[in-house]
């Protein structure tokens, strides 16, 4: 079996510590150090982490790869304008994390203690940015078909765990009498504005966009066309993320003022799909499209670097 430069590189051991040196190269660069963003910096080492351990712990990949993790690096670094956000930080390891647990309950509509933890981490990104609660009917949905832990026992775990958060962060309010901030939290759950208003989008942003549909859209169509080698389980997880990573991406098309939790949330569920695109294909045109996918992420990368964004 031919073995190109694409899978020696995706079978690499030194694929994801080469990828986390990079990463930690980009964050100084970025400004890490001037600009303070230790917190930022710890809350993306851990996204990190978790997005090993997702891939580790469920067997993303059918052979030894780590590729999951280095596409998140690789498209994380690509937009490093949005390092100083806390908030997207934030909501990207909550994210990564709901994900995680949510896929300890697969078959198991006994499990109301891993569906709790699951959506209390929706509930805490929720807290930061409040549209993510338009995610929380579709990872019902996913649990119902794709998981098959949906029960009344989960639904309602699903939901004190939603709500868990914000029975201490109104408590807090009612002490620091300032309720009034929790009705305007969520009222930008109605705050829609006119669809396709891109004017306030930079360049770069605009092509790391339309990069991650093409590596969602070319994962897709692959996992599609070979998921008949995988496990049943790993069909059902992957067609998880490429539900989410559908609706993200139409989401941040429609209301691209939230692109910058949108934009995470979309490189979350892309990772998995190019990652395994890259590891499992090893023909000589999948060769010739990782090199683009690597050299269209380090010019994305010195882009975003070179001009950062101002819409933060």
């Amino acid at each position: 079996m031919i073995k190109r430069i694409q899978n020696k590189v995706a079978e690499s051991r030194l694929a994801l510590p080469v990828m986390a040196v990079f990463a930690c190269l980009v964050w100084v660069l970025a400004g890490v150090i001037q600009g303070q963003w230790w917190m930022q910096f710890v809350c993306f080492a851990v996204s990190t982490y978790l997005m090993v351990e997702l891939n580790n712990g469920n067997a993303l990949i059918r052979i030894y790869s780590r590729m999951v993790s280095c596409a998140f690096l690789l498209m994380s670094c690509a937009s490093c304008f949005l390092f100083p956000s806390l908030g997207g930080a934030i909501v990207e390891l909550c994210f990564i994390a709901s994900f995680a647990i949510a896929f300890h309950c697969y078959q198991d509509k006994q499990s109301p203690g891993w569906t709790f933890y699951s959506f209390l981490c929706l509930g805490l990104a929720s807290l930061v940015f409040v549209q993510t609660l338009y995610l929380v009917p579709l990872f019902w949905l996913l649990m119902k078909v794709q998981l098959n832990s949906m029960s009344w026992r989960t639904f309602f775990a699903s939901i004190i765990g939603l709500a868990m958060p914000y029975w201490f962060a109104l408590c807090w309010l009612l002490f620091r009498d300032k309720f009034e901030l929790s009705v305007t939290h969520f009222q930008q759950l109605a705050e829609v504005r006119v669809p396709f208003d891109y004017s306030m989008l930079t360049v770069q942003q605009v092509a790391l966009y339309v990069f991650v549909v093409v590596l969602a859209v070319t994962g897709t169509i692959h996992f599609w066309r070979n998921s008949i080698d995988d496990k049943i389980r790993i069909r059902q997880f992957f067609s998880c993320f490429i539900t989410v990573d559908a609706v993200v991406l139409i989401l941040l098309a429609l209301q691209p003022q939230h692109y910058d939790m949108l934009f995470r949330m979309a490189v979350v569920c892309t990772a998995p799909l190019i990652g395994h695109f890259i590891a499992l294909t090893r023909t000589r045109i999948t060769n010739i499209a990782f090199f683009a996918i690597v050299a269209v992420g380090l010019l994305l990368t010195v882009l975003s670097l070179w001009m950062p964004s101002m819409s933060l």
